[in-house]
């Protein structure tokens, strides 16, 4: 979907609180693919355990990191994934279930086209 839209829509990825980190709950998948990581002490923690995610990940879109006191998942509801679109006018045009199991990304790319009046490409 970014690579399909980037050019109409702003995307970002925004990393906010760690999900599994190993001084809270670890889970057996993140030790098997040595994906094992404490909490951030601090802002400069979290980003630099941002950057490796968007790095091991693959991620294309441009990523944002929240404030260290998690003001953006806190108000979007963002842990431990979530997907949104803003819609032109600021509010919110779509907000997925908590993912990545809620997602339904055909969902999502409805409202994206809706937003910047355009059909959905297949």
């Amino acid at each position: 979907m970014y690579r399909r839209y980037r050019d109409r829509a702003a995307f970002y990825v925004v990393y906010i609180r760690e999900a599994h980190p190993s001084d809270i709950w670890q889970m057996g998948a993140n030790v098997r693919e040595n994906v094992v990581y404490q909490s951030p002490q601090n802002t400069e923690e979290r980003v630099e355990l941002a950057n490796v995610c968007v790095k091991n990940l693959g991620i294309e879109m441009p990523a944002l990191v929240d404030n260290f006191d998690n003001s953006t998942d806190t108000a979007y509801s963002g842990w431990p994934d979530r997907l949104y679109v803003i819609g032109r006018d600021g509010t919110i045009a779509y907000k997925s279930a908590p993912g990545p199991f809620g997602f339904k990304p055909s969902d999502m790319e409805r409202v994206l086209a809706d937003v910047i009046g355009q059909p959905v490409v297949q």
